[in-house]
């Protein structure tokens, strides 16, 4: 979010979700992890092999998002710096993104990790598992948990 005092992300969740959706549609990718907070987000996608356009998907998710909020709230100049105005920006999200290929499974482990732990961090909430907004949920009732547990154990032996 451009804004990082904003709730808008967790109050529009459902905008949010049908713009991935519409997005995976046309660009499909896997979500290997997600989180949404008030004012950000961290994600770790899983792009079909020889796909790297990671700035598409984000554009359209941006976009179809913006849309969607501002169709029904309309605009809010609060959001709306000078230089946002002047470039015709909706003023709802930062106009970038941070990029990083995962190198191994351990790395993999310590982003989920880290996805998972972050409202915890953010002091939203004292668990991971009470924050709404996450593929924590998914990920325990899947088994991944345990699989990422045993990168912890590895790296204290």
């Amino acid at each position: 979010m451009a804004q990082r005092d904003s709730w808008l992300l967790v109050e529009e969740i459902d905008r949010l979700r049908m713009a991935v959706a519409a997005t995976r549609s046309t660009r499909p990718f896997a979500i290997e992890a997600w989180v949404v907070l008030p004012d950000h987000l961290h994600c770790i996608w899983r792009l079909p092999d020889g796909d790297t356009d990671y700035s598409a998907r984000w554009g359209a998710i941006k976009a179809r998002c913006t849309r969607a909020v501002t169709a029904e709230v309309g605009w809010n100049p609060t959001l709306r710096s000078a230089s946002k105005v002047a470039k015709g920006d909706a003023g709802l999200w930062q106009r970038r993104f941070w990029e990083h290929h995962l190198r191994d499974e351990a790395d993999l482990a310590a982003h989920l990790r880290y996805c998972w732990w972050n409202p915890v961090k953010h002091r939203l909430v004292e668990r991971p598992e009470d924050w709404p907004y996450s593929s924590f949920h998914r990920d325990k009732a899947g088994g991944r948990m345990d699989w990422v547990s045993r990168f912890d154990r590895d790296a204290r032996t």
